[in-house]
């Protein structure tokens, strides 16, 4: 399997608290990894720190050959088109329509034209099941609309790998299916994911391996078949007990 993105050796302080600790692992292309566990773990800023949006204190992270830690602003942004992200608040621009916001970055980074944008954005739309809503503002739109309309907007861009960081947590539960259906449907077409997520049907239908973070280690690794039938740790065994 390719390698599409190598951690090595990564850590995080701020201050004098370790919330990153020495993590080395690899995410091979068409992998969905659920990384799961406590509050607090750290998993929120282990996700921000794979394409540095929380810069690590220490380590690597190999993303197309090009440790990232390694690169100035604008080699950064280079990068960072082939890496989708999505976040828990779905960060949409209120003043634009649906349509304009999925369009906004390829025009503006990669110089796609307006028509061939139009054109994609609408493809999009229609993936996560929002066609008809291409010029509507967001404020009419309801949370999972919103974070569809996100995830197909990271998807404009056409990355490599996803990055979700719970993006269902600020979700009413009746709109937390739609939002995961839209996952499970990339991760059916190959797409590479890495998802911190409370959603544990997903983690157990949906992903290819589990990461289990506590206490800013990676704690457990292994299918998720494994990670919930029979937990080795009893860091994971106590958090499955209180969830499930």
């Amino acid at each position: 399997m390719s390698a599409v993105l190598e951690i090595k050796n990564l850590e995080k302080h701020f201050g004098d608290t370790a919330v990153i600790k020495d993590i080395t692992e690899t995410v091979n292309k068409g992998e969905v990894i659920a990384v799961l566990g406590p509050s607090g773990a750290g998993k929120s800023t282990f996700l921000r720190a794979l394409n540095m949006l929380e810069v690590p204190t220490a380590g690597e992270v190999i993303f197309d050959g090009q440790d990232l830690t390694k690169l100035n602003d604008k080699q950064l942004d280079n990068l960072r088109m082939n890496m989708g992200m999505v976040f828990q608040s779905f960060n949409l621009f209120p003043n634009m329509s649906v349509l304009e916001n999925i369009k906004l970055a390829p025009m503006k980074i990669k110089k796609v034209s307006n028509e061939e944008a139009t054109k994609v954005g609408q493809e999009l739309l229609a993936k996560v099941g929002l066609a008809d809503k291409a010029d509507v503002f967001p404020s009419s739109l309801s949370g999972g609309q919103q974070q569809r309309v996100a995830i197909a907007r990271a998807l404009a861009m056409k990355p490599e790998v996803m990055l979700f960081d719970e993006p269902t947590s600020a979700l009413d539960p009746e709109m937390v299916g739609e939002v995961l259906k839209v996952m499970q449907d990339l991760a059916d077409e190959g797409m590479t994911m890495v998802v911190v997520t409370h959603e544990m049907g997903f983690a157990r239908e949906v992903a290819t391996k589990v990461w289990f973070m506590a206490d800013g280690f990676i704690q457990e690794k292994t299918t998720p078949e494994d990670f919930f039938a029979a937990p080795k740790t009893e860091r994971a065994q106590d958090f499955l007990a209180k969830i499930l």
